[in-house]
């Protein structure tokens, strides 16, 4: 322990039991991590830096610690400004510390809003507590957070990127006498996409797509808050962690979220984030990313385990992130599954549970139709645009785009589940031809129910105004005037919503007719 360290631990621990605040300081607790102090006083947290240089953190001096602390409260207001208060002083005499004097500073710290440490995700994911609509809410928030941002052409060029990618696999090879053959195939394959990747991550970089995102998404910073999902502690230490393509922030929460064994929720946060996003070309570099994620995980595994060998709980855990990665150069070829029916019939609930269940990307018509008209998915078109958005016209454009977006999701090697009406055989035939072009299978889900229930239903859906769809009576009508069903030489499982139906029986039969499993 250096003078420097010793002196800072001394003070932090001084403070800790005088409790030098102009507030209660009930159920006091200090928490001690390799680069900070967290002591937790009453309803505050007080956050004080060490004094470590690790390279590419640098809290050496007292003046970088303030710099610092000043940095980690303007990146963390931008998504939890209910948490992050000030930055304070610690002053007076070492003996007898106070907060805020005015006095010389002996150290600074970050002040936050105290919260229960059972709302973080990963404790609430770990108590079976966090639910799907919490994802849905934090895909949305991630999506606004990252669309009010500057680019910056500063950072993010293609070998940036692949610098510390690359340096991981350097790392472990040094931290293992003998790294299981896993490694090379992770660090082949990541080569080897790089190499193919390349000029898709400059294009990203000329097109504004790095940010100043949050650099360090994952489960364990994020809170639940008065009843809202909050990322904080976002990286402030090193630029190059933070400007980054968006799409590498939500590659690591989707894999943080795999490797605590929930794809449902990992799936769902990724369609949650397209739709309010609209950013289907981060759907390429996601494996790619992915991999990259876990294999930084692994690497800090495999630095514990090198401290303390026999660490069963290290070894466990650098094999778990590992075999994430693994699993995602392995991933099985992709599918194609299309929804067809009329307004009501329920292809867009089978559409969302098929694409969790197996791991697909959802692209909704009703979305992306608003999408090409400038509109978000809650927008209310009907008064929005003149002419409105249900024109032949628009609904050609509409299946144009999803076409390109299911051709684009297939050969980024994801499986596509495309929630449309479908009433014209033509359309399916041109779909499905998407898929069997690139030797991939594809099918079509045929929902169906009596028409009183279908008109019970969009009546019902339009009193709520909880859907993107706007469809009426007098759409539905006219599309089941006009619908032309699959016929017996399609590939096609028909349901009927309306009727009673063996749920699992229909998903076990879509399953065997696209070769994947019927859970995830």
């Amino acid at each position: 322990m250096t003078i420097e360290t010793d002196r800072q631990d001394r003070l932090v621990r001084t403070v800790a039991e005088q409790h030098p605040f102009d507030h209660s300081a009930d159920d006091p607790k200090l928490i001690e991590t390799h680069i900070s102090w967290l002591l937790l006083a009453g309803p505050y947290a007080y956050k004080i830096k060490r004094p470590v240089d690790f390279g590419f953190l640098d809290y050496s001096s007292l003046e970088r610690r303030k710099r610092f602390c000043e940095e980690e409260l303007r990146l963390n207001r931008r998504t939890a400004p209910e948490l992050y208060l000030d930055v304070v002083t610690i002053s007076g005499d070492p003996e007898r510390p106070q907060i805020d004097a005015a006095e010389q500073p002996l150290e600074y710290a970050v002040r936050m809003v105290r919260f229960a440490e059972d709302e973080l995700l990963s404790r609430r994911l770990a108590a079976d507590r966090l639910a799907p609509e919490v994802i849905d809410q934090l895909a949305r928030r991630i999506a606004d957070f990252h669309a009010g941002l500057a680019p910056s052409y500063d950072h993010g060029r293609a070998e940036q990127v692949f610098a510390p990618i690359a340096d991981n696999f350097r790392h472990i090879r040094n931290l293992q006498a003998d790294p299981p053959p896993e490694l090379a195939e992770v660090e082949r394959w990541t080569h080897e996409r790089y190499a193919a990747l390349e000029p898709r991550l400059e294009a990203r970089h000329a097109a504004g797509f790095i940010r100043e995102c949050h650099g360090d998404l994952h489960l364990n910073n994020v809170v639940l808050h008065r009843g809202q999902p909050l990322p904080f502690d976002a990286i402030e230490f090193n630029d190059e962690l933070r400007f980054i393509d968006p799409a590498s922030e939500i590659a690591f929460f989707s894999m943080d979220l795999d490797g605590h064994e929930r794809p449902n929720l990992a799936v769902r946060f990724l369609n949650g984030y397209l739709t309010w996003s609209g950013d289907f070309g981060l759907l390429p570099l996601l494996r790619f990313y992915q991999v990259y994620r876990a294999m930084v995980r692994a690497k800090v595994a495999a630095i514990r385990l090198s401290q303390h060998p026999g660490d069963e709980a290290a070894q466990a855990e650098f094999r778990t992130y590992l075999n994430r990665a693994v699993r995602y150069t392995r991933s099985p070829p992709p599918f194609l599954l299309l929804t067809c029916g009329v307004s009501g019939s329920g292809k867009s609930t089978w559409g969302r549970d098929l694409a969790i269940r197996f791991g697909a990307v959802h692209l909704r018509s009703d979305i992306e139709r608003k999408r090409l008209f400038g509109l978000t998915p809650d927008a209310d078109s009907r008064s929005s645009v003149d002419g409105g958005i249900y024109t032949k016209e628009a609904s050609a454009r509409t299946y144009q785009r999803l076409a390109e977006l299911s051709g684009q999701t297939l050969d980024a090697g994801l499986p596509v589940v495309v929630d449309a009406t479908f009433l014209e055989r033509g359309l399916r035939d041109d779909f499905r031809a998407l898929a069997e072009q690139r030797g991939l299978r594809a099918l079509v889900l045929y929902t169906q129910a009596a028409p009183s229930v279908l008109r019970a239903r969009v009546e019902g859906r339009l009193r709520a105004g909880a859907d993107p769809s706007e469809a009426n009576l007098e759409v539905l009508e006219s599309q089941l005037a006009r619908q032309q069903p699959p016929g017996d030489d399609e590939p096609v499982v028909v349901v009927d919503t309306g009727a009673d139906h063996d749920r699992d029986a229909v998903v076990a039969e879509i399953a065997l007719w696209l070769g994947v499993k019927g859970e995830q």
